[in-house]
């Protein structure tokens, strides 16, 4: 079963656009939304695995220029 994370970011003013063109391209995002409230961006992400999720945030996402703070909620499901 697939990992799904909600991950929360913010970024700097001005840079929410170039911020969702960069990570729409990133194989595992199934949405990026910009939102109001304390964070600019909410991407939902579903991936293999736990490890390719956290990959996912700290390879690819953290050093994309203009985010300056993320929070991640991974999904769970009542068995």
């Amino acid at each position: 079963m697939a990992t799904k994370a909600f991950i929360l970011i913010e970024t700097a003013v001005g840079r929410s656009k170039e911020v969702i063109a960069s990570i729409q391209k990133l194989d595992g995002v199934r949405s990026v939304d910009m939102v109001t409230g304390p964070y600019d961006l909410i991407v939902v992400a579903e991936l293999g695995d736990l490890n390719s999720v956290g990959e996912l945030i700290t390879g690819k996402i953290h050093p994309i220029p203009g985010i300056t703070r993320t929070v991640t909620c991974l999904a769970v499901r009542p068995a």
